[in-house]
């Protein structure tokens, strides 16, 4: 194939060049996204550079980088499997489509800090603790927010169904 010298393969430019394409095409047909192809390969050759493995020639560079872009799709599935996710812009929308249900838009009127532990709880799929290491706050903390944040949507629920007479 190409004949990579010890040099040229410690050159992003080259290494981007060479391998980049290949790469982005083997992670599109696992994780069927550009975005997340995209991510993954600049992962792959981040990871590439910091670990700086020395390998022998073309051939063994380009075994290494495929399967670690590999691995990094199919992490990124198993991710993705374990926290279902909704996309933010996605859930602005729904209002719109189902405006007979407006428990997303009160939802949103929530102040900040319950709004987030309500979407990372609800939506996102995380933990207490997951949610607590991301808010930096305990965990009693973030279940009194879920608890609070969870009154608060009821009351508003509520005053729009008396308002509306459903």
């Amino acid at each position: 194939m190409q004949n990579l010298s010890a040099g040229n393969i410690n050159n992003i430019e080259t290494i981007v060049n060479t391998y980049g394409d290949m790469l982005y095409r083997i992670c599109y047909v696992i994780l069927k996204s550009e975005g997340d192809a995209e991510d993954v390969v600049q992962e792959t050759i981040i990871k590439y550079f910091e670990k700086k493995p020395s390998l022998k020639d073309y051939e063994h560079t380009k075994a290494w980088l495929i399967t670690v872009a590999k691995n990094k799709s199919k992490d990124l599935l198993r991710y993705k499997q374990r926290h279902s996710h909704i996309n933010i812009d996605d859930m602005r929308e729904v209002p719109t489509q189902a405006s007979e249900n407006g428990i997303l838009e009160m939802l949103m009127t929530l102040p900040e800090k319950f709004c987030l532990v309500l979407m990372l709880y609800y939506v996102e799929g995380y933990s207490i603790e997951e949610i607590a290491k991301i808010v930096g706050k305990t965990p009693s903390a973030v279940k009194m927010r879920l608890s609070k944040g969870r009154k608060l949507l009821k009351e508003k629920y509520r005053k729009e169904v008396l308002n509306n007479g459903i």
